[in-house]
């Protein structure tokens, strides 16, 4: 599928083989691989990584970046395996990538590639660009970095997300241009004169019932009480469930939400463990006043947040999307899922499903953050 405009050309294209070089040679041949300001890809992790490398190096010329995904979304809207890429052509769009690697030192070297950043965009044309973040999704890993990275760059909007490897959570990859990468994140930073918007939507928002989290361990994601009690026991009293039956559909149902501002950022809950404490897919600090969330409707949701998106660039070209996996699981256990996928597509949604997202300097769960990039055009 191509679009055609003078300002901004973008092409999408999908496969599903299972062969390395005959899924690349399908994407190839959707794609601006000539010319393209830059390929974005987002994969299976069910391919051999390192031939999927060696062909990807082979077909294009122009830079290729991406990840491993849980499924991507695209013009057919979501898809499970094989391989999603778009190609951005414009002469007013320029992409710069900075890998930081290894993420055990992630705050100090988020901190000298903003730092590079920032000299680079200031020194540019326009001075006006967006980040893009794709990162290791199981290195615990997320909030460090982009603490560091939206500090460093001070007014730059940065939205992301974190790679999947297909619901297996064993290893997930970056592919940094060259070789797919794990323990590594991929700063791209956007520098373009066309208009853009970043934005954030999740159908969930917060009830008036209270979570203090008073006892935590941030850095393994794990939550031992909350309002002075066993986590699990609390959580399950305040969602009127008992502790066996916490699952992960009432996770999903009943995420905590922490509010900033007056902006709602959802943390979702990944397990109990045997000790009755809890591990969320973010790290949760000791005393952080949390509510209890309740999904309101999804439909609605959407619709909201893509007319804002419209108000503010017109209709986009592309919406670069990072979308919760736990988000999709919800709509296919509701049945929603196949309607949810036709609006991305007729949004020109490309992207994937991830374990967790990136908006400015928080990591968030079962929430969309995107960039939506136009041409000018009402």
């Amino acid at each position: 599928m191509t679009t055609p405009v003078s300002r901004l050309r973008v092409h999408t294209a999908q496969s599903i083989a299972v062969d390395e070089r005959d899924a690349v040679a399908e994407i190839r041949a959707g794609l601006d691989a000539v010319t393209a300001s830059a390929i974005l890809l987002f994969c299976s992790t069910r391919y051999d990584l390192e031939r999927l490398a060696h062909e990807i190096r082979s077909a294009f010329s122009v830079p290729v970046f991406g990840c491993t995904s849980a499924g991507q979304i695209g013009p057919a809207g979501f898809q499970k395996g094989g391989i999603t890429a778009l190609s951005l052509t414009s002469d007013e769009l320029r992409v710069t990538p900075y890998v930081i690697r290894p993420l055990g030192d992630c705050e100090t070297l988020a901190a000298l590639r903003a730092a590079e950043a920032v000299r680079h965009l200031s020194g540019s044309a326009t001075g006006k660009g967006f980040g893009l973040i794709l990162v290791d999704g199981l290195s615990f890993a997320e909030e460090r970095l982009m603490s560091a990275l939206y500090h460093g760059l001070g007014d730059v909007p940065l939205i992301g997300g974190s790679a999947g490897d297909d619901l297996s959570f064993e290893r997930t990859f970056v592919f940094t241009g060259r070789d797919f990468e794990s323990d590594a994140a991929l700063f791209l930073l956007f520098e373009t004169s066309l208009p853009f918007t970043t934005f954030k939507l999740q159908h969930v928002r917060a009830t008036d019932e209270k979570l203090v989290v008073t006892l935590a361990d941030p850095a393994r994601r794990i939550v031992y009480e909350i309002n002075g009690e066993p986590a699990a026991e609390a959580y399950a009293e305040l969602v009127g469930v008992p502790v066996d039956a916490l699952d992960a559909r009432v996770f999903s149902a009943n995420p905590v939400v922490l509010t900033l501002s007056g902006d709602d950022y959802v943390h979702s809950i990944q397990r109990v463990n045997p000790d009755l404490s809890l591990t969320f897919f973010c790290a949760m600090e000791e005393g952080l006043v949390l509510s209890l969330g309740e999904t309101v409707d999804v439909g609605a949701s959407l619709q909201h947040a893509f007319c804002r998106v419209a108000e503010r660039v017109g209709r986009p070209e592309v919406v670069l999307g990072c979308d919760c996996i736990l988000r999709r699981l919800e709509f296919e256990q509701n049945g929603v899922d196949e309607a949810v996928g036709r609006f991305f597509a007729r949004h020109r949604v490309v992207g994937f499903s991830t374990y967790g997202e990136q908006y400015n300097a928080i990591h968030v769960n079962q929430t969309f953050t995107g960039v939506a990039i136009s041409s000018g055009e009402p």
